[in-house]
């Protein structure tokens, strides 16, 4: 028999053992499901610890099914409600790999959404489950912005060019500003709209100037514009990176304005078809608000939708879908409202394109007609 020295025997386990460190299991410890429309109904998951989670759905019969990755059923669990307008029951099962499966048996077809929450020193780790019905809106509450699209003749589209004067934004190696490119492209999209009978433009800024976040919504709402739309250029540390992007409002920055709206409660009575916060609890408006919001952060991912669609004949984009975040220019409760990054200026090839004013046309003809048939479709 071969002798092997301790040495490399040591070697041999060394290279050849793979340590495993188990992953600690999430406990699933409660569901909460609420009503809060007869279109729209919310499944609450409590758990222990964080989580991967995967959603889809069936048919025949119709069902959302949510699959928890290394998570187990705490034994105690108990759903008191089971059954709303949009679901006729709930069901579980754990599965060999350690996942989680639960199934909601619905009525109907509905439009899911799902999206985590981390611990707020009130409530552990979640995941929350919407349900929207497809054959209603998403929210029997009208917004304001709803309400004017019934009497109105014109649509007012807000025009928002990103950064100005002390705040140049992006700067690309050849000097060019994002500042510059945000506003070449919101005036020639500007003209574009004014030429177009239905249509009207308005821009929070009109020259290199500085302009606060908030201020820039403000000037949207007291124009009463239906859409909004923040022009930018991206960057990025890496200069072979490129491509365009449209990003809408995140959920848990929807959230975060709710919270500040309910704060404020004064002059809020229009974000909500008129339905006055001032002698509602604090309960009762986040109920409202996020009514509102859901159905305008909804409205906002099929524009962005559009947008890309249309941006997509005229450049590369970066993400094919609508990404989400927490940008201030987006948190209106009742605008829908996207921002766009146009192109990476930190590519020397877009922001050689960046400043040639017949891309700049094209890039403001691609994002108004995406703006065009979402408004088409909508009607």
């Amino acid at each position: 028999m071969k002798r092997i020295s301790r040495y490399g025997l040591s070697v041999a386990l060394l290279v050849g053992a793979r340590p495993v460190f188990a992953k600690p299991l999430a406990t699933l410890t409660g569901i909460r499901i609420s009503q809060s429309t007869e279109d729209h109904t919310r499944v609450v998951f409590d758990l222990t610890g964080e989580f991967e989670h995967r959603l889809f759905t069936l048919a025949d019969p119709f069902r959302v099914v949510i699959d928890l990755e290394d998570t187990r059923k705490s034994e105690a669990i108990e759903v008191s409600q089971k059954t709303t307008n949009l679901m006729s029951g709930l069901r579980s099962a754990s599965k060999d790999n350690g996942r989680l499966r639960v199934v909601l048996d619905l009525q109907g077809k509905v439009r899911p959404r799902s999206f985590a929450l981390k611990p707020d020193g009130k409530s552990g780790h979640r995941l929350v489950v919407d349900l929207h019905a497809t054959n209603l809106s998403p929210t029997p509450i009208k917004t304001s912005q709803q309400e004017r699209n019934q009497h109105k003749t014109k649509y007012v589209i807000a025009l928002d060019p990103g950064h100005g004067g002390k705040d140049p934004g992006a700067i690309g190696k050849n000097g060019t500003r994002e500042k510059d490119v945000a506003l070449a492209v919101a005036k020639k999209m500007k003209t574009l709209i004014n030429r177009t009978p239905g249509y009207q433009a308005i821009l929070t800024r009109d020259a290199d100037r500085f302009v606060s976040l908030r201020n820039r919504v403000k000037k949207a709402r007291e124009a009463e514009a239906d859409i909004f739309v923040s022009l930018h250029a991206d960057s990025f540390h890496k200069d072979y990176v490129k491509g365009a992007s449209v990003y809408a409002l995140s959920l848990s920055g929807a959230s975060s304005e709710a919270a500040r709206w309910i704060a404020k409660k004064e002059n809020s009575s229009d974000l909500i078809g008129g339905i006055s916060l001032d002698d509602k609890d604090d309960l009762i408006a986040s109920v409202l608000l996020d009514l509102s919001q859901t159905a305008t952060i909804q409205d906002s991912l099929e524009l962005g939708s559009d947008v890309l669609s249309h941006m997509s004949k005229v450049s590369k984009l970066n993400h094919r879908k609508v990404q989400q975040a927490g940008f201030a220019v987006l948190k209106a409760p009742d605008m829908p409202s996207i921002l766009i990054e146009t192109a990476f200026l930190s590519n020397p090839t877009e922001e050689k394109k960046l400043r040639n004013p017949k891309h700049q046309q094209r890039l403001a003809q691609a994002v108004f007609s995406g703006i065009r048939s979402h408004l088409d479709n909508r009607a």
